[in-house]
């Protein structure tokens, strides 16, 4: 069975379904990169993909979840080159979360003063595992970062494929699974400001299937703002996963954008390092997110 038909069925990720999972399982592992440099793909123009170019990052993201471009953009700040580059990867539905620009693209980069620099995009700290969006009413199902300017020192990614994350903590316990599949394993909180409710409450799956059968993540390790459902099944699932991101992994893939290089994927796990900007160096990434996968039909 192709790994689109075991999309399409869902089948793979059912827990009472051993020889589905097992099927997709070592499929996925055979056709799994050993490193970053088997995700990356040359780039000519962004704004203007070749077919093949093209071609490689949809397979790269259908093997691994992430492919990485570079390109000869370097330090352009046309937010043009995101955008026109996720138009060509079927990614025209961008999520327009809070503190984003009116184009739905975030300038990620330290914002000393105003409402951006209360949250840590926006700031030089590190960031430990999540998705994006995680808060959000909508789903987001692919995230594409675009550098301009990299940073002095520091402002590497760590990246693991999520389906990846799955196959380690069902190998551990499929329980673990069944737990993290509850529809209120994780809650956010409402975020009230000034007495008014600006977020209600949103409890949701960590781990959850598509109606088209696609393995989808929703997740962070923050311990702030954060509710867990609290029984000893979750609790045991929790301890699990954070045990799996925690410990080295040939999983796990570092690496770091540099001007005209960007990341495409279908919102894995990831991490930012610290980060130190000088005055020839300002870290400036785009961040879009948006609620179909590259390459989706």
């Amino acid at each position: 069975m192709s790994r689109r038909m075991d999309a399409q069925t869902g089948a793979a990720f059912d827990l009472a379904d051993d020889a589905a999972y097992q099927a997709w399982r070592a499929a996925k592992l055979a056709r799994f990169p050993k490193s970053l440099a088997e995700l990356t793909v040359e780039v000519r123009d962004p704004r203007a993909l070749s077919a093949g170019e093209r071609q490689a990052l949809i397979e790269h993201c259908e093997r691994a979840n992430m492919a990485v471009y570079a390109s000869r953009a370097g330090g352009d700040p046309d937010k043009e080159i995101p955008r026109r580059l996720g138009l060509q990867l079927g990614l025209s539905d961008l999520d327009p979360n809070y503190l984003a620009d009116d184009d739905g693209i975030s300038p990620l980069a330290v914002a000393p003063h105003g409402a951006r620099g209360e949250f840590i995009p926006y700031t030089n700290r590190g960031i430990n595992w999540h998705t994006d969006g995680y808060y959000g009413e909508r789903t987001v199902r692919a995230v594409l970062l675009h550098c301009v300017a990299r940073a002095e020192t520091g402002g590497e990614n760590d990246l693991l494929d999520h389906e990846i994350a799955y196959i380690l903590l069902r190998d551990r316990n499929p329980q673990h699974i069944r737990a993290l599949m509850a529809h209120d394993a994780m809650t956010i909180p409402a975020r009230i400001e000034g007495g008014r409710v600006e977020r209600p409450a949103r409890a949701g799956p960590v781990f959850s299937v598509d109606p088209g059968g696609i393995l989808h993540l929703r997740y962070t390790a923050r311990a702030l703002s954060i509710e867990w459902k609290n029984d000893a099944a979750t609790h045991a699932a929790r301890a699990a996963l954070e045990d799996i991101l925690g410990a080295p992994s040939p999983w796990v893939f570092r690496g770091r954008l540099e001007p005209g290089m960007g990341l495409l994927s279908n919102n894995i796990l990831h991490t930012r390092t610290p980060f130190t900007d000088s005055p020839l160096r300002r870290r400036l990434i785009y961040r879009a997110r948006y609620y179909q996968r590259v390459g989706a039909d």
